[in-house]
């Protein structure tokens, strides 16, 4: 089946999760290839290297990134996200990369050989001059191109490859695994050490039971969140700049049984129902439990918001970063 180049050209395009699919025309790029879910420290180093060699030989920083996760296409299995697409597109941009082309992951892409993939993707497209890749990058139908056979490709069609550079730690280098980890397990400083920044969970705000309210603690109710959650309990958060505290669970003392992401904003007395939310997670307080009755929950919200408070007092809103 022949790439489709009609529903790609250059200009905007599919839009996917309020993301532009589009390639820039006429440019001369370096191109940097991956997932780069998260875009942590590692993938940092990466965008620094590749800005530098664009800035060195006059060309465009070009991030080629894929959606949906190629595992999901392949393996039928997406590993839970560190951020979304359009967050992802976000996070790009600041670390450096002039243009993100997201390219739709289908069965046709993954069929195409390593030749194709490199002069109708790379080269026609994007009008690669350099290629930053990962040591162990693998392209091509049935993966069977490789670092080396990207180099071979780049002496044939004039452009550089470079191996990305490798960031870490005592541990190892920084990985997206590494993150999920750190964030499932409820070690937020070690995510934020690992991201560069904090991490942060996003939704629209849905109507809920306005329990909260009744008790003097209204919440907004995030739904739709793909993200990487943390384990069951409260939070110190930043929902986008505004400071408050997050409870993520089962509400066992009044529920028991659906997962809910509840943020309560301090100072904050407005209608945000149907609107998009960041959350920010600053500080871990406490784990989820039961209560007695409402006024024994009650009285522990307020002592989760004064914690919070304190948490949060001199620091920077936002992600940090």
């Amino acid at each position: 089946m022949a790439f489709d180049r009609e529903m790609h050209s250059c200009g905007p395009s599919n839009r996917t999760e309020g993301v532009e699919l589009f390639y820039p025309a006429g440019v001369q790029s370096a191109v940097i290839i991956g997932n780069l879910d998260g875009v942590h420290r590692g993938h940092q180093a990466v965008l620094q290297q590749a800005r530098a060699i664009a800035d060195a030989r006059g060309l465009s920083a070009v991030v080629l990134t894929f959606d949906p996760h190629p595992s999901q296409v392949l393996r039928g299995f997406t590993p839970p996200r560190l951020a979304t697409l359009e967050r992802r597109v976000e996070l790009l941009r600041r670390h450096g990369a002039d243009q993100v082309v997201v390219e739709p992951f289908t069965s046709e892409l993954a069929a195409l050989t390593p030749e194709r993939f490199v002069k109708e993707l790379l080269v026609a497209r994007l009008g690669a001059k350099a290629v930053v890749v990962g040591e162990n990058f693998r392209f091509g139908a049935k993966r069977a191109g490789d670092l080396e056979a990207m180099r071979a490709f780049g002496a044939e069609l004039g452009f550089e490859v470079a191996a990305a550079a490798v960031a870490g730690d005592e541990r190892g280098p920084f990985s997206s695994t590494r993150v999920r980890e750190a964030i499932t397990t409820g070690d937020l400083d070690e995510a934020t050490r690992l991201l560069g920044r904090r991490h942060s969970i996003s939704g629209v705000v849905e109507g809920g039971d306005r329990r909260g309210r009744t008790i003097g603690f209204p919440t907004a109710n995030l739904g739709g969140v793909v993200e990487v959650l943390p384990p069951h309990g409260v939070y110190a958060v930043f929902a986008d700049d505004r400071p408050g505290v997050m409870n993520v669970g089962v509400r066992p003392t009044v529920d028991g049984t659906s997962l809910r992401i509840e943020v309560h904003l301090f100072d904050f007395d407005g209608d945000l129902y149907g609107q998009p939310m960041r959350v920010h997670l600053v500080g871990r307080i406490r784990d989820e439990k039961k209560f007695s009755g409402l006024d024994e929950l009650r009285a522990q919200i307020a002592v989760d918001a004064a914690a919070a408070r304190t948490i949060l007092a001199g620091a920077r809103p936002g992600d940090g970063g």
